[in-house]
């Protein structure tokens, strides 16, 4: 059992169950778990008979030596470079972890913002209107690249040497780049990341894989196809060969390793990639409208494009996508798109938005 507020104040702090394996447990597994814990037929340990527990202070040191202990992991390649990095933890743990595995690695870190109080500075989402600081110190300090972490340390996000955001769809893209030259395999994701990664897959004569959204999912089907690397587009990195979780820190040595054996800046290495521009909308419907109706119907409207229905519907068309989700909780159909241009996408947006309209 992790206990954490994830990236909510600290006040949130609740539960992440994790089964044998140290994965996320399933939707059908949480079931169980909230049947149990309703239940009352259990008995509670007397206080004489409880269990033991022991604490550790060198998890963190396990952890990064197995990264560096893994093949495509150069550490010689890595600190013959001597990486200047500026790092954002948003006071979480990753500003124990990230630095510990930097200095192994030879890089010279700039810290900010790195005390884990769980007092966050900024809003913890690694988007680029919450990163205004880290920004500006990769710029002042000539830094090489910008790290982000949220306080998970789950999701990774990188900043060019320019300042500019490197994107969170494309940390997955890049180190599926850097393993998918190097072994054979597939890649999988979420239905509502990136084509860029997709786009790259092919490009290394690999095959590519969607699974619904959710971590969990990601794995089941990583597990199924025998994937290389997978993920989530929110830079979330999620190498089997290491663990089936996300995690930040062998993201970060593998994205160091590529970029040394690159030998460009990482605006140069991002400039090497598909561009793809992604929208985010949503429709408000009235309660006594039946939304699994509205997305059948949308399946139907669109049947003679490649149309996915693992998780809501999702249409892929030759220049774009659009991704239609329902929320569990209220009458609201999510709306992710997905094109050239970042024009495109919104108005791909707004076009399947009317289109829905049309069908109430």
């Amino acid at each position: 059992i992790i206990l954490t507020a994830s990236h909510n104040p600290k006040q949130w702090n609740a539960l992440k169950l994790l089964n044998d394996k140290g994965e996320f447990i399933s939707g059908e597994n949480g079931a169980e778990v909230l049947a149990l814990a309703e239940s009352e037929d259990f008995n509670y340990a007397e206080v004489d008979d409880l269990g033991k527990y022991e604490t550790r202070d060198d998890a963190f040191d396990i952890h990064i030596q197995q990264i560096l202990d893994l093949p495509m992991v150069d550490v010689e390649a890595i600190k013959a470079k001597k990486f200047k990095v500026v790092l954002d933890a948003v006071n979480s743990t990753g500003g124990i972890a990230i630095p510990m595995l930097l200095d192994k690695l030879g890089c010279e870190t700039v810290k900010l913002y790195c005390e884990p109080t769980g007092r966050f500075p900024h809003n913890p989402e690694p988007l680029k209107e919450h990163l205004g600081d880290i920004c500006e110190l990769v710029k002042k300090e000539g830094a090489d690249f910008g790290i982000v972490v949220d306080p998970d340390v789950d999701r990774l996000a990188l900043i060019d040497e320019k300042g500019e955001m490197f994107g969170e769809e494309y940390t997955l893209v890049a180190v599926a780049d850097y393993l998918l030259k190097h072994k054979n395999g597939v890649a999988v994701s979420n239905l509502s990341s990136s084509r860029a990664l997709r786009d790259v897959a092919r490009d290394h004569n690999s095959g590519y894989f969607a699974s619904a959204v959710g971590e969990v999912n990601v794995v089941t089907l990583m597990k199924e196809k025998n994937a290389v690397i997978g993920g989530e587009g929110n830079g979330g990195i999620i190498y089997p060969d290491l663990h089936y979780g996300r995690d930040s820190l062998v993201g970060v040595a593998l994205f160091l390793t590529h970029l040394a054996k690159e030998n460009k800046t990482v605006s140069e290495l991002r400039a090497g990639y598909p561009a793809y521009f992604m929208g985010k909308k949503k429709i408000e419907l009235t309660p006594e409208i039946n939304v699994d109706d509205i997305l059948s119907q949308m399946e139907k409207e669109y049947q003679n494009e490649e149309v996915s229905t693992v998780d809501g519907v999702k249409i892929d068309f030759e220049n774009n996508w659009v991704h239609l989700r329902k929320s569990n909780t209220e009458p609201i159909i999510r709306i992710y798109t997905e094109a050239k241009s970042q024009e495109e996408a919104d108005r791909l947006g707004d076009e399947i938005i009317a289109k829905i309209r049309s069908l109430i």
